[in-house]
């Protein structure tokens, strides 16, 4: 009787010790991949481009005018 009982947890052990590591390597395969990559990029991006207007409103001035004046632009030159 209790070798048909150890030959039982035995079985069931080594399905639990199976499924354990091929979930694991499945696992860290999905991670590694491209695929989940870019799904995380896009996650990111999305959050990140809905708090840009936040962002530009609270870091940009009220007036604003030319970063630097340009000279006036004489004539076309022949080349």
């Amino acid at each position: 009787m209790f070798q048909k009982i150890a030959n039982v947890l035995s079985i069931v052990s080594f399905v639990m010790v199976t499924s354990v590591i091929g979930g694991g390597y499945f696992g860290y395969k999905y991670v590694t991949s491209e695929q989940f990559q870019t799904k995380m990029m896009n996650k990111v991006l999305g959050n990140v481009q809905g708090m840009m207007p936040k962002v530009l409103e609270k870091g940009l001035p009220d007036l604003i005018g030319p970063s630097l004046p340009l000279p006036p632009i004489m004539g076309e030159s022949k080349i």
